[in-house]
């Protein structure tokens, strides 16, 4: 009976839904020439889509997530309603592949039209239209398709349009698989395996990167863990690559295994840098070089830190992350450099 009412309830909802819809041929038709993979991380909920396009600022455009509901990829001739729309029909209980068929079904535009979805069940579907460009299609798990078909798997979706091979799209299924580390670790690889197997066979142009997380944004207010977009870049994996290892540094908290003690060595080393006006126009210590981490060096290094924008770093005892020590000490290092 439960399962009769929750049926009847989705039911009319999308009935309401399509008919609130506006008709898909007055959608947006820009062509963008796109591999992506949305996917899920069923242990802590980490949701998000990896893209890259021959088309500039691709970011407003593919990739849609939401916590706790699921993420889309909207490509080829783009309908970017599927975003949104997407995002609300899973909202309100519907599964990836539901989703995706009500969407596809109410697209008079369907056979130009390219898409991955998933749900927070890790349900995944894939849709490639008959007239996309070759090479079109896609990978949810171990189930592949072409052009026509809307495909289903579980964990991720693959999927991409005007590649040089199906090998972009089985090479990023691969590679998301086989890599070790957080969603987001993985979606980057599988991005960059897939531009390594060949990618778009008109080029690259921009990139972007989304990934949702409950209240894991900047200051636990929102869930906007990673949104890093390369809007226009000859080498805009590589630049992504480069901009997510930043972000990692500068939005990621600490590890606690990556902490170490701050000794006397590591003191000295920390005062010389922090005493040092020339360095940054600011002495931010203005005791003796002692290997004594006290509490005017222990000040000294928060503000240090705080004028750098490790915000998220800062620490009120005497350890210190070793990927923050490592950039301070190379930005040292190469400033030093400069004044020989």
């Amino acid at each position: 009976m439960k399962a009769t009412k929750a049926f009847l309830a989705l039911t009319c909802f999308v009935v309401v839904f399509l008919l609130a819809s506006s008709s898909s041929s007055d959608s947006c038709d820009t062509l963008v020439a796109t591999f992506s993979i949305v996917a899920v991380d069923m242990d802590n909920g980490d949701v998000g889509v990896a893209v890259q396009s021959k088309f500039p600022n691709v970011r407003p455009v593919v990739p849609w997530a939401e916590a706790g509901v699921g993420a889309v990829a909207t490509q080829s001739f783009v309908n970017v309603s599927y975003g949104s729309k997407g995002l609300t029909l899973m909202r309100n209980g519907a599964t990836a592949e539901e989703a995706l068929r009500i969407l596809v079904a109410n697209d008079s535009a369907r056979e130009v039209r390219q898409a991955g979805i998933v749900d927070m069940k890790g349900n995944t579907a894939s849709w490639t239209g008959k007239e996309c460009f070759d090479w079109a299609g896609g990978m949810t798990g171990t189930t592949s398709g072409g052009k026509g078909q809307l495909i289903t798997g579980k964990g991720f979706a693959a999927q991409g349009n005007i590649l040089v091979g199906k090998e972009t799209v089985e090479a990023m299924a691969r590679t998301f698989e086989t890599t070790k580390g957080s969603l987001a670790d993985r979606l980057v690889a599988a991005l960059l395996a897939g531009g390594k197997a060949g990618g778009d066979r008109r080029g690259e142009q921009s990139a972007a990167l989304l990934v949702k997380r409950a209240g894991a944004g900047y200051d636990g207010t929102t869930d906007d863990y990673i949104d890093i977009s390369v809007y226009d870049h000859p080498t805009p994996l590589k630049e992504l690559e480069r901009l997510y290892n930043l972000h990692k540094l500068f939005f990621f908290r600490s590890d606690p295994k990556n902490l170490v003690k701050i000794d006397a060595t590591l003191c000295r080393e920390l005062q010389e840098i922090l005493s040092n006006k020339a360095y940054k126009g600011f002495t931010f210590y203005t005791g003796q070089v002692n290997g004594q981490f006290d509490q005017a060096t222990s000040k000294a290094l928060q503000d240090f830190m705080g004028w750098e924008n490790y915000d998220v770093r800062i620490r009120q005892d005497d350890m210190i992350d070793k990927e923050v020590l490592a950039d301070i000490r190379n930005n040292y290092a190469n400033w030093k450099k400069t004044k020989k």
